[in-house]
């Protein structure tokens, strides 16, 4: 498999683009901005290759360029059902708190569940419920890769005090991805990327010293 990480938008925000490499099927991973950057890099592996819109939650800064990208690809959009409410409300996703900036609405194809799979060409996506940052955070992952959006940064984690965040959950979604065997790759939402095993002994988060 492929990734490609494109930065933008106002925080910035890392959108991803995942390639099966036997079949050319793609999945947009957060789309937060609408960037030439991103238009040229859906031309590159083809937008009628791009299948899926994966999100892992409803903030402003992760979902901005969703309903262009799905007119441009027809690509359907999938979110954890806890967020679904954020694709159409501006006091949930923060856009109404962020002007000029704004979420265009739009209705999401697929609720997602905890353990349910995405299929993209081979790839099997497996989907994590991950609550805290929002109520319907959730992570991806594919092979040795893990996409956590605001839930798991390099040596942080999300912000709590939005609405329907939980600074308890979020302590305990980031200790079920601390027990997940093995190492991963982190592809976070935010700032560069990092590896599981580093942020199990570095991150003060994740039971390191604790804050």
């Amino acid at each position: 498999m492929k990734i490609t990480r494109i930065t933008g938008g106002p925080l910035p925000t890392n959108c991803y683009i995942l390639t099966d490499d036997e079949t050319g099927l793609s999945a947009v991973i957060d789309p937060g901005f609408e960037d030439p950057k991103l238009t040229e890099a859906v031309s590159a592996v083809g937008k009628e290759n791009i299948k899926a819109i994966l999100l892992t939650h409803g903030h402003f800064d992760h979902i901005m360029g969703v309903s262009y990208l799905k007119r441009l690809t027809g690509a359907k959009v999938y979110i954890y059902c806890d967020d679904v409410l954020f694709t159409g409300d501006s006091s949930l996703n923060l856009s109404s708190m962020a002007e000029p900036y704004d979420a265009e609405p739009f209705t999401a194809d697929v609720a997602l569940n905890d353990g349910d799979t995405v299929e993209l060409g081979s790839l099997k996506i497996r989907v994590m419920h991950t609550p805290g940052h929002t109520v319907g955070s959730c992570c991806y992952l594919v092979g040795s890769a893990i996409f956590t959006g605001d839930t798991l940064m390099k040596c942080s984690c999300g912000r709590t005090d939005f609405p329907t965040g939980s600074y308890p959950q979020i302590m305990d979604s980031l200790k079920k991805i601390g027990n997940l065997e093995g190492d991963y790759h982190v592809y976070p939402g935010h700032e560069g990327e990092t590896t599981l095993e580093y942020e199990r002994k570095n991150n003060p988060f994740m039971g390191n010293g604790g804050l």
